[in-house]
């Protein structure tokens, strides 16, 4: 059926229920501009006329108008996986989103029942215990290493490179992030690291290579078998050891410890045992750097009340702290903030990139046997992150820590 442009405001009288919602819901609009073609191709403008952002979204199925208004974000990404909605332009979309959050918050609020059972079901069935947390991060580390190959950068580094310019390539910006964290350290040759979350090994390397030792922990076997191959490969398998050890059994002490992007997978419930292990396992003098996400405080009690796309489709378990949580942390165990930088919008770039690439690959994502519902939830997720990242919602940090 051809599209039609429709003058406001637009018809709801033969739409169902959820949809009337719906669309009451988008005329409320106070940022920015909407345009909805919906299942009949008719057109419907929302917001003021040609304002930024100014977004477009193609509604397929009406069960997307009730998903969205029970779930907000998760409703979302089930209709957007469902191919129920779609959209020219994701992060345009999820911009207008984030500029009306309010607008979105209060017409939601029907939905408790639905988000509650959600959040049980998130604390309840992926509580980061032991069990718990090799399962949880089982479920995203180990959809193989030959998927992350194909999107990651050379280093295989799964977490915010940090940009001197537009124009940097990745590989040196992610250099140039574990750079920042052994000069923070103060690490010299002959001194001890621990790595809480190795990854596939890029700091290791990177570290190892200045002389120095580390031991790499993580709970993914993925990760650990391509890590120890990249170490034996490179000849620096002296230097680093790497194990499938949970962060809570570790009782050797070290010159300094490192954890990049990994407290995001602990769980609230487990950050005085994270930050317990921290504290007891650094030697006299010795230095922390975490990299780590954290939500802005303003958004922190909403957030931890409730569940979001994230939690439900990629990190299961996963919680991110606010900026005065982690600090509120760190002193209950006896550390303190020495130094700190936010580079958020690193970690868009660092997004818009993987996301380019992955586009890129699609067809040998599908070679290894991942389906179109599968592609779209990391399309959002890229875009999800991005937006969150540009708008200041979240942030990332390398907190530079010292015994008190």
């Amino acid at each position: 059926m051809n599209r039609t442009d429709l003058v406001l405001p637009y018809p709801t009288t033969k739409l169902p229920l959820p949809a009337r919602a719906f669309v009451a819901m988008l005329s409320r609009l106070q940022s920015g501009s909407l345009t909805l073609v919906d299942p009949q191709g008719q057109v419907g403008h929302f917001g003021q006329m040609g304002a930024e952002p100014r977004a477009e979204l193609h509604v397929h199925d009406w069960r997307a108008a009730g998903a969205i208004l029970r779930q907000g974000d998760i409703g979302f990404a089930e209709s957007y996986r469902q191919h129920w909605v779609d959209t020219p332009d994701l992060l345009a979309l999820f911009n207008l989103a984030l500029a009306n959050e309010a607008v979105m918050t209060q017409a939601v609020n029907g939905s408790w029942w639905a988000l509650l059972l959600k959040r049980l079901a998130h604390l309840l069935l992926r509580d980061n215990n032991r069990r718990g947390s090799r399962r949880n991060i089982s479920a995203h580390y180990d959809l193989g290493n030959d998927f992350y190959a194909l999107w990651l950068d050379p280093t295989m580094s799964y977490s915010s490179a940090l940009f001197s310019s537009p124009e940097q390539d990745m590989v040196s910006a992610q250099h140039a992030k574990y750079d920042r964290i052994l000069d923070q350290l103060g690490a010299q040759a002959g001194q001890t690291i621990l790595e809480v979350g190795c990854g596939w090994g890029g700091f290791a390397e990177r570290a190892a290579q200045r002389g120095i030792r580390v031991h790499g922990i993580t709970l993914s076997t993925e990760q650990l078998a391509f890590a120890q191959a990249r170490m034996a490969r490179l000849g620096l398998d002296e230097l680093v050891q790497l194990s499938l050890t949970d962060y809570r059994d570790v009782q050797q002490s070290y010159d300094h410890i490192v954890s990049i992007e990994m407290i995001e997978a602990v769980g609230e419930r487990w950050w005085p045992t994270y930050f317990a292990m921290l504290r007891r396992c650094l030697k006299p003098g010795g230095r922390i750097v975490i990299q780590a996400i954290d939500i802005h405080d303003s958004q922190f009690e909403s957030y931890r009340a409730g569940t979001d796309f994230i939690q439900q489709y990629i990190f299961p378990g996963g919680m991110l702290p606010s900026p005065t949580r982690f600090v509120q942390e760190t002193r209950q165990v006896g550390l303190l903030v020495r130094a700190e930088i936010d580079f958020a919008l690193d970690y868009a770039e660092t997004l818009l990139r993987w996301r380019q690439r992955f586009e890129a690959v699609l067809d040998d994502v599908r070679a290894l046997g991942f389906d179109d519902a599968f592609i779209r939830i990391w399309r959002m997720y890229f875009v999800y992150c991005e937006a969150g990242f540009r708008a200041g919602r979240t942030g990332v940090k390398q907190w530079t820590l010292e015994a008190a």
